[in-house]
Formats: C-alpha cells, sequence, structure tokens
C-alpha cells in the first residue's frame, strides 16, 4: 500500500484491491465477507430491525473516539433502541485523494474493535475516492441489521406514569468536538461517550425490564429526544433540572459558551421511559456500566401540558425545556 490514497484507488482495478484487502479485509473479514459477492446472503432472522445513518464528523480523530468507532456505534445504537441486537453491517467509505492510509487503518481498527463489542459482523461494502478537496478526509455510511429480541418497544408505546430515565451525564460527545475543533485548551479529562449500547440495553432485558421506548439521545440531544417523545403521544413530560446528570467539565464548558446541556449531542447515552416499579432494577443495572455510574431518573409522563417538556428547576420554578433550533454544533456525527 501506498503512504496516501490516490484516485487510482477508486479506480476497481488493482489498486482498489489493494486497498479493500489490505486495509478493510484485513481487520474487518468474516466468512459472509469474503466471499465476494454484490450481495450478502444472510441466515434469516426471525423478527428483523434495520437502520442506516452516515458519518461526516470533524474532526475524524476526538477524545474517546474517532469516525470508525462512531459509524459503528451509532448504527448498531440505533437498533439496540429497538430492542435488536445487531447482527449484519455494511460499510461504504468516501475517501478524500491525499488521505493517509495509516489514518485509514486506524479507523478500520476501530470498527474491528466495535463490531466485537456488539457481536457483529460487515458484510457488505463499497469504497469511492474522490478528488481533494471534494469531501473533508473521509465520509463513512453504515446499514445494520438486527434481530429483535424484545418486540414492542417504541415511541408510541409511552404512556401517562412512566418515568423517565438518563442512562448516564449528558453532553459529552457535544462539548468534545467543540472542544476539539476549536482547538481550545482545557485541562480536563473530558472525552466523548462514544460507546456501543446493545450491551446495556441487553442486560436490561436480561434483568426483565421492559423498556416501553428507548432513544439514544444524539443530534439535538436529551432536549430533542424528549420533546419528539411528548410530540408524538400529546403528552407532558415534566423533568427535574436537578436531577439531570451534567459532568463538571461540560458544565464549565456550558458556561463559558452559553450552550444548554440538555441541546448537546450524545453518542453512546440513551433515555428510556418505563414503568415507575422497574425504576430501582434499571438504575442498578445501569450503574454497573463503566460511565453510566451517574443513569438517574429525571422525570415522569403527565398529561399536563400535552405535547410539551416542562422542566422544574431546583428553585421551583418552571418553564418550557423547548426543541433546539438553529446551528449549534455542525458535524458532530
Amino acid at each position: 500500500m501506498t503512504k496516501t490514497v490516490t484516485l487510482a484507488h477508486g479506480n476497481g482495478g488493482a489498486e482498489n484491491q489493494a486497498l479493500i484487502h489490505e486495509i478493510f479485509w484485513k481487520h474487518l473479514g468474516n466468512e459472509i465477507l469474503d466471499r465476494g459477492e454484490d450481495a450478502a446472503l444472510l441466515a434469516s432472522l426471525k423478527n428483523p430491525a434495520m437502520t442506516t445513518d452516515s458519518f461526516t464528523v470533524s474532526p475524524l480523530f476526538f477524545p474517546g473516539g474517532d469516525i470508525g468507532k462512531l459509524s459503528i456505534c451509532g448504527t448498531c445504537n440505533d437498533l439496540a433502541m429497538m430492542g435488536a441486537a445487531p447482527k449484519y453491517l455494511s460499510l461504504s467509505v468516501i475517501i478524500e485523494e491525499g488521505f493517509e492510509t495509516r489514518k485509514l487503518e486506524r479507523i478500520v481498527r476501530s470498527m474491528k474493535k466495535e463490531l466485537a463489542t456488539n457481536d457483529a459482523i460487515i458484510v457488505s461494502g463499497d469504497t469511492k475516492v474522490v478528488p481533494k478537496g471534494t469531501v473533508d478526509g473521509l465520509f463513512i455510511n453504515t446499514t445494520g441489521i438486527g434481530e429483535v429480541q424484545a418486540p414492542g418497544i417504541g415511541v408510541h408505546n409511552i404512556q401517562e406514569g412512566d418515568a423517565i430515565v438518563v442512562s448516564r451525564d449528558i453532553g459529552r460527545h457535544g462539548a468534545t468536538i467543540f472542544v476539539s475543533r476549536e482547538g481550545l485548551e482545557m485541562q480536563s479529562a473530558l472525552q466523548s461517550d462514544c460507546a456501543s449500547l446493545w450491551p446495556q440495553v441487553a442486560s436490561l432485558l436480561d434483568g426483565g425490564i421492559r423498556p416501553h421506548a428507548l432513544r439514544d439521545a444524539t443530534r439535538g440531544g436529551l432536549a430533542a429526544v424528549l420533546n419528539e417523545w411528548a410530540a408524538a403521544n400529546k403528552l407532558c413530560i415534566e423533568v427535574e433540572e436537578g436531577a439531570i446528570p451534567v459532568s463538571e467539565e461540560v458544565r464549565g464548558i456550558c458556561e463559558m459558551l452559553g450552550f444548554e446541556p440538555t441541546a448537546l449531542a450524545n453518542e453512546g447515552t440513551f433515555v428510556t421511559a418505563l414503568d415507575p416499579a422497574e425504576v430501582p432494577m434499571a438504575l442498578e443495572i445501569l450503574e454497573a456500566f463503566p460511565g453510566c455510574e451517574s443513569a438517574a431518573l429525571i422525570g415522569t409522563v403527565t398529561t399536563s401540558h400535552p405535547g410539551r417538556v416542562v422542566l422544574e428547576s431546583e428553585w421551583g420554578t418552571r418553564r418550557f425545556l423547548e426543541l433546539p433550533t438553529g446551528e449549534l454544533l455542525p458535524r458532530i456525527c
């Protein structure tokens, strides 16, 4: 392999085969992918779920992850939020001419590690190389297929009286990307929460917890998830502001730059609506995972203000938590 990707690596010929075999198949190869067919023949799944996502994060490498880890986590997490165990993924990459092959291999190694966490495999893929300046380094698309383990999880199953639980502290990914992009000097251990969520969801299900809804709080953060849920069901979600877990690092960045923690993106944090009786066990299960020690009950579903999210401060004042608007942090995933 050359030190950088050239346009010849996208020509379908020898250079293209070298790129595929020496970087992608080297780390991601398996019985299905190694057949080299135009389409993968998959074992039948009893109750399949499917999702797709594209990733254009800037910078490509950030504390706590990179675009490779993010692409696998993002797609597998979308499946996990439907109670589906990730099984098969496709991988499509658009590479800018001149991209360093050592960086590309580092990204692919991150993918391999995260696939193992989810017990999933890449079964088909595509590479395109485009002229310098056409894309910013590397864009990735992943499509995932999983098998539903707990049918019935979905936004429209949320009901009055449900408890709202968040799996860990919020806003880490958005804050980390901003700090990395702007080159701010921060004397802290702040890093993205980027992580696969299926192990946590699987543990909840194995523990007898049956969430009514699950959602990973990515773009738009916690505020977007709660507003979408309230609007979809014409119910009110009442949240105690003081119960929302926010790290000191994220809180400091928000105070300094005028951000709202609830609007910052996450890539390893989810929100769940569930029966209040299941909350103690759910929190006990979540708190056993690294990074989730701050899992918390933050609110409840009511009918007081249908379609709205109400935030109650520690001083007893109440206000609506609005859906985020405008371009807060472009290209966070």
